[in-house]
């Protein structure tokens, strides 16, 4: 297949990294103008550790560039990875050590604050080298640019200049937005002070846009007349925007839904400084367990390391893409389902239509990291050859004190060659269900004993599993439990009901999986230890 017909399927499709990425080929018909090209990017605010939320930005802005690039057939982009690292530190978060020290630092631009982790030269790049560890380690593809270097470079200063010149027209824009009180005190600019290093929430008198020379009083009650280039100064956060936006060239840029009215009010700016508002997308924000907004002060929610604790990164991409426009709850629970589901739609991804694989999310995922050969993505149909639910399971079974080497001895009675260097993904998944047995699964374990009648069932399992051989099929193990509760004698309503006192007695959860791969999986005879444990109990 061509990339003519990726092309023409691209500019039909309704995936919304496509529909996202057409708002930049309308924006551009014939390309950007001299070959540039177009730009993407992402803010990230360094007051806190990153979390998902923060991550997730990444990952979605790239969809779109590579679905841009589909859509052109390859027309050049750029990724900038931007950290507000210039910001004062407006309050110490709830999950970070020494916060005496942070206390005593507040209002200081964030890369001259001390890294209170003791590792890097300050609080920023700490949180910075965080964020960054984990883009490497997913393979994006991005340039990571400081606000504090920027600014302290002069590579801001012209645009620092226009914002000087653009002073009352700002003021304009900004003034109407605020409350009265907030208006006698509000400056597109913000000095910091030369006493204290504390970047000041004051009115500022433009003296000379070119020099960018400034004048105002100093906490000290002091007047003073100095450069907002250099470092001396930073803008308001929406002025802020608007000038990365203008000083950068951006061309598309997503925030989430808490930033609707920063968007518009920067959108009037950046137009104010001569610049383009970029093109982009408005995304739910995540929740926690409990409906909450996650935050990174807070520390609710999921970090990143929690995520690949117990799951993988592909299901972690898999969960992000799903309906960007829709609130999602993001805990631990939601896990196993997205690891499941991700390998699904991966194992369906090699035998779809083309229309269908660019709907498909793992076509998305499987060309983050830049290689977009072909039109179906390298990788696309490979499955691990055992679910993750039903891992969890075993490990469950198992108890808390499971192994990697028992899981991969179990394994060996379902899967050929099971060693991991045999199945790298499998290795993955084996990994994850262990730390989330012993963290979630094993400490709330709890089986029941069993009803008289669901006892009655259990014999006579029990009893068809005698019969079975060592090569008896899980289907063929399956479809005995079908008969079983099927069989009018045993008083289930429904086969919904058998099933759920096999999980409630044998696994000591509400939920499993198909008997039959479970028992092919644990072992006939192991599984009728656990008959025999459940009919004691």
């Amino acid at each position: 297949m061509t990339d003519d017909a990726l092309i023409e399927a691209a500019r039909v499709s309704k995936a919304w990294p496509f529909q996202e990425a057409q708002k930049l080929l309308k924006r551009y018909p014939n390309g950007k103008p001299g070959g540039e090209p177009v730009l993407f990017e992402t803010g990230y605010g360094p007051s806190g550790l990153p979390h998902i939320g923060t991550f997730q930005e990444v990952l979605r802005t790239t969809l779109v560039r590579r679905a841009y690039e589909a859509l052109t057939g390859g027309a050049p982009t750029r990724l900038v990875a931007f950290s507000d690292d210039m910001d004062g530190l407006r309050k110490v978060p709830d999950n970070i050590p020494q916060p005496e020290m942070l206390a005593a630092n507040l209002g200081k631009p964030l890369t001259r604050i001390p890294d209170p982790f003791g590792k890097f030269e300050s609080f920023a790049h700490h949180n910075n080298a965080m964020l960054r560890d984990f883009l490497d380690r997913f393979g994006f593809e991005y340039e990571f640019v400081s606000a504090s270097d920027r600014y302290n470079s002069g590579a801001f200063d012209a645009a620092l200049s226009r914002v000087l010149e653009c002073n009352q027209a700002i003021l304009d824009v900004m003034l109407p937005t605020l409350r009265e009180e907030r208006r006698k005190t509000y400056s597109p600019v913000l000095p910091v002070s030369p006493s204290t290093g504390i970047v000041l929430q004051v009115p500022v008198e433009v003296l000379d846009p070119a020099t960018g020379m400034i004048r105002f009083t100093d906490q000290d009650g002091s007047v003073v007349e100095q450069s907002v280039f250099g470092g001396q100064a930073k803008l308001q956060w929406k002025v802020d925007w608007a000038m990365r936006w203008y000083a950068l060239g951006v061309d598309y840029e997503m925030s989430g839904k808490d930033l609707t009215d920063s968007v518009t009010q920067s959108g009037k700016i950046v137009k104010v400084l001569g610049g383009r508002k970029p093109e982009g997308l408005i995304y739910e924000l995540f929740l926690d367990e409990n409906g909450e907004k996650i935050s990174k002060s807070k520390g609710n929610g999921l970090t990143i390391e929690q995520w690949l604790t117990y799951g993988t990164e592909e299901s972690l991409g898999f969960y992000l893409f799903r309906e960007p426009k829709s609130a999602k709850q993001l805990h631990v629970g939601v896990i196993p389902k997205a690891v499941d589901e991700y390998w699904q739609f991966r194992g369906n991804l090699a035998n779809q239509p083309l229309d269908k694989q660019l709907g498909n999310p793992v076509w998305h995922l499987l060309r983050v990291n830049g290689d977009c050969a072909g039109t179906t993505p390298k990788g696309a149909g490979d499955t691990p050859p055992v679910t993750f639910s039903l891992l969890l399971n075993l490990v469950g079974v198992l108890g808390a004190e499971a192994t990697a080497d028992q899981v991969w001895s179990y394994l060996g009675n379902y899967v050929a060659e099971a060693t991991p260097e045999a199945h790298p993904e499998l290795e993955e998944l084996v990994r994850a269900a262990l730390a989330t047995n012993r963290d979630f699964i094993a400490p709330s374990l709890q089986r029941r004993a069993p009803t008289a009648n669901e006892a009655q069932a259990l014999r006579a399992l029990d009893a068809e599993l005698a019969k079975a051989g060592s090569d008896t099929s899980a289907e063929e193990l399956q479809n005995t439990v079908y008969e079983i509760g099927k069989d009018e004698a045993y008083g289930f309503e429904n086969l919904r009901d058998w099933f759920k006192a096999l999980y409630e007695t044998l696994l000591g959860s509400s939920q499993g999986p198909r008997m039959g791969s479970f028992i092919a999986l644990y072992g006939v005879p192991e599984t009728r230890q656990l008959i025999a444990q459940a009919l004691d109990a």
